[in-house]
């Protein structure tokens, strides 16, 4: 039997296969090219990138919890300026597909960084972080209010002519009444789950852990409900569904194609195993030559229930 079809269409994008590499875990993609050939992942989801560079929060930042971490990083970031002239440039010279994850704290600045970036060769897509606070509305996070992450995907839709896939936030009451407003609001494409937010306590010095108090959760320990929110948001929209939460093996990403997602984002692997994509990557294929499957679009959304 000849090798398996890995390829998969996100929105329009179409990628070589479905594993990439989750925002905030793999840098601007540099740090990794050591270990990864950037050319072979099916894209590289960059560190999200604000209007103008971010320090972060103050240390500590980063926690370890069971089968996870905790990190409240603070979305530090270069800004669109020096990520166009600093690090763009090396991601094409290595010939990855690029998807860039953008943030803001208002509505004008996701549109003003979707026409930034939409005339920048180089760039395959658009990841729209909608966890961010709207400072407008006393810091709600976009993902939150169905009618606020519409209007974001409004935004940027009009903004830019390259595809736009929403990340979604799963610290809500329902994830698909948020699927449904930005699918309705013209997103191409959704991603889910952003972490969860946690905590950590030093019982010895009765203090948080975290300078900021709470982070995000991510890791092994959010993959039932990643997997979950997944399956629950494929059945609602018609758009394509990128899984993210947990994945740190081949098995892993199959559970999330089967549960409906059309490609998987690899996160917190990478700080355990930097070539954790290339192994997920060898390892659906070996699956699929397994078990006689001519393509991993035969995967996609095959889970039997009843």
């Amino acid at each position: 039997m000849s090798k398996a079809d890995l390829r998969v269409s996100i929105g329009g994008l179409e990628l070589p296969n479905p594993v990439m590499t989750a925002s905030g875990t793999f840098g601007y993609g540099e740090e990794f090219a050591s270990y990864v050939n950037l050319h072979r992942l099916g894209a590289v989801v960059v560190k999200g990138i604000s209007l103008k560079p971010r320090p972060g929060n103050p240390p500590p930042r980063i926690v370890e919890t069971a089968c996870g971490m905790l990190n409240a990083i603070g979305l530090e970031n270069v800004g669109v300026a020096r990520f166009l002239s600093d690090k763009l440039p090396y991601l094409r010279k290595a010939n990855a597909r690029v998807i860039v994850n953008v943030l803001g704290d208002s509505i004008d600045d996701y549109r003003a960084l979707a026409e930034q970036l939409s005339g920048t060769e180089g760039i395959a897509a658009l990841e729209i972080n909608i966890s961010c606070p709207n400072v407008k509305k006393g810091g709600v996070a976009f993902g939150t209010d169905a009618k606020m992450a519409r209007a974001v995907t409004e935004a940027v839709r009009l903004a830019t002519h390259l595809p736009v896939i929403v990340k979604l936030s799963p610290n809500v009451t329902d994830i698909t009444a948020i699927a449904t407003a930005v699918a309705d609001g013209g997103a191409d494409a959704v991603a889910l789950i952003n972490t969860l937010l946690g905590m950590a306590i030093n019982a010895k010095t009765r203090r948080p852990k975290l300078a900021n108090v709470v982070g995000g959760l991510s890791g092994p320990a959010v993959k039932p409900v990643a997997l979950r929110m997944v399956w629950q948001v494929a059945r609602a929209v018609s758009i394509p569904v990128v899984g993210i939460g947990g994945i740190t093996t081949a098995e892993d990403a199959i559970e999330f194609l089967i549960a409906g997602a059309s490609a998987v984002e690899v996160g917190t692997a990478n700080f355990i195993n930097p070539r954790a994509t290339e192994d997920i990557l060898a390892g659906i294929g070996d699956y699929l030559q397994e078990h006689r499957l001519a393509s991993v679009r035969e995967l996609i959304g095959s889970l039997q229930v009843g």
